[in-house]
This record gives structure tokens, sequence and C-alpha cells, in this order.
């Protein structure tokens, strides 16, 4: 769950966690963390002060600049932030989301800012009779990089079946977070693959490193993402082609709710300049080195069955606390869904 590391306190009582151990062992166990840590620390930042520049800029540099950049959900948070990014290296930027005007005003703040030629291809990825027209609006384009950021979420943990309206937000869920994904792929791929060169990258989520109940299909449909990303790398890998997994905690977005950034919970455009430094690095990629530690605390560390507790814990109680604003009216309608779309 994201900002589980910060949310879990490893250094206080351990029976509060169901573990009965001695003082010293713990200390011994906490010490021991804390330097496997810190050596991980050490290594991931000569890795990026002596590597990540210099595989990053093989990643991203094509000889012509006419290759235009495709980022879906491009008009808020990650997606927003990874359009401007690449914009700001001098690339043309394609942009795909839902409502046209937001569009627009991304796409003129763009250009007024950067310099740079955008396209705008406004499509529902709730819907699966949109791709025709996303194919019509990329012909002709030689595409180099494309970012699959669209996604959809739980505006508060739910039981699966207390989900309001179930079926549909069954299969939006899935339209928006795992066909987008494999459409927008089938759609680019070919010409990457004709010309041995590109970089697809899949916007998936720490949630789908595991099991998240409470948000199950949306936790899901991550893993379902990050399975596709680093089955298709190997693939594709000898054709030269880049597919990375990208699977941040919490970063300042709608989506997350969250709006002051700390070190832990980034802002967009900071977890986007990190994130692009592991291009070429990592198939699979935590993105910002604070959320590399805690995917590794949560996937390494700790067993399974005491994460999964702690994070049913952890959606029960932000659960409680919707419903409980919702019953004093503070939250108006039911369930929305929360979309980067």
């Amino acid at each position: 769950m994201p900002a589980l590391l910060y949310s879990l306190k490893l250094t206080g009582n351990a029976d509060t966690l169901g573990i009965s151990v001695h003082s010293e062992k713990a200390s011994e166990l906490i010490h021991a963390v804390s330097t496997v840590v810190q050596m991980q620390a050490h290594v991931c930042v000569l890795r990026t002060r002596f590597l990540s520049e210099h595989y990053a800029n093989i990643a991203f540099h094509f000889d012509e600049r006419e290759h235009a950049y495709v980022v879906t959900g491009a008009t808020d948070g990650i997606g927003k932030a990874y359009a401007e990014e690449l914009a700001r290296r001098g690339f043309a930027i394609v942009l795909i989301s839902r409502t046209q005007e937001k569009l627009d005003e991304v796409s003129k703040a763009i250009e007024s800012k950067y310099n740079v030629e955008t396209k705008t291809i406004s499509a529902d990825f709730g819907s699966v009779d949109i791709y025709p027209k996303i194919e019509s609006g990329l012909a002709g384009l030689e595409i180099g990089v494309l970012v699959n950021n669209v996604g959809v979420s739980y505006s508060y943990p739910e039981f699966f079946l207390n989900i309001p309206d179930v079926d549909s937000f069954i299969n939006n869920m899935i339209n928006i977070n795992i066909t987008s994904v494999c459409q927008m792929t089938r759609l680019i791929l070919p010409r990457m693959v004709d010309r041995s060169k590109g970089v697809i990258l899949n916007v998936a989520s720490a949630s789908g490193m595991y099991p998240v109940p409470l948000l199950t299909l949306y936790s899901s449909s991550k893993a379902f993402v990050d399975y596709f990303s680093r089955g298709l790398a190997a693939e594709y890998k000898s054709k030269g082609i880049i597919i990375q997994s990208v699977l941040p905690f919490y970063v300042t977005t709608k989506l997350s709710k969250i709006r002051r950034p700390t070190l832990d919970i980034p802002s967009p455009e900071r977890y986007v300049k990190a994130q692009l430094c592991t291009v070429g690095l990592q198939t699979q990629s935590n993105g910002y080195f604070p959320h590399a530690v805690m995917g590794w605390v949560t996937t390494a560390l700790l067993p399974a069955k005491l994460l999964n507790k702690y994070v049913m814990s952890m959606g029960l109680s932000q659960r409680a606390r919707y419903l409980k604003k919702q019953k004093q009216g503070r939250n108006s309608g039911g369930q929305e869904w929360k979309s980067e779309a």
C-alpha cells in the first residue's frame, strides 16, 4: 500500500504486530535492516550518478526530432508531468485524454512554454470502440515513446460485493486500466519493432506488487500491467525495444487526493524526473528512490501474511473515515471513479 513503509513502525512495540521478540533481538534485527537499507541507498546513489544519465540518454535519443511521444491520461497528475518533461527535452507530444477542453489547455501551455508541437486526441478509455479513432489520429507519426498512464481507482476502500453498480465498475476498471495498455501497445509497438527502436512505459502501481484488500480490483489490474510489461520486455528486448513497468507509491495527484508533497510522497514532476533516470536500467521500477526502498521492504522483508493483515487494517480504517464523512454529508453522492483519464 502506498506510504506503507512510513506507516509501519518497525522500531515500535513489536507486540502490536503480533511478533514476540526480545528487545535485544529486535534491536539486532532493526540494525541489520537499517544496514541493508543504507547499503542499498549507497548502491542506488552510485548507480544513478554514474549510469542513469548515460542510459537515459540512450533510451531517449533519437536521430530525428520528428519522433512523437504519446502520453495517455495526459491532462492531470503523472501523465501531465510526463508530457511536460518530455516536451522540455524538445520532442513533439501527442496528448490523449477524455476531455477536449482540458487537452486544449494543456496543449497550449506546453507549446507556449517549450516551443514544441503538440497533437491532441480526445478519447474515453472507458469505451472499447475508441481505438480506430486513436489509430487514425496517430497515422503518419513515428512514435518514439509511449507512456501508458491513464488509470482509474476507487473513491474509497470497499468490499467487492458492496461496490455500487459493481458490473459497471468492473467494466470500467478493466477497460481503462488493462485494455488501454494492451490496445495502445498493439497500435504502436509494430512500428517500433520495424525501426528496432522505441520505449514503452506502462504506469502500474505499487498496489500491484502485492494484494490490497478493499482495493482488490485496482490492485489486480495493476498487477496485470506489471506482468504484461515484464513479459513483453523479455519478448522484445532482442528487437531493441525498452518496455518498463513503473510502480509508484503515493504521488500528489487527484487520484491519490494528496496535495502536499513530502520526501516519500513527491510531486508528479519530481517523480517523473526521477523515474526517467531508471529507463534502460530496470524492467520493473518504483521510479523514485524512497519508493524503491518502500517496495523492497514490503515485498522482500515483511512476511506476506503480516503485510496482508496490515493493509487490510489500513483499508478498513480509511473506509470507516470515508463512510463517516459521507453520513455527515461531507461527501456528495455515492461511489465515483477516481480517474486520470
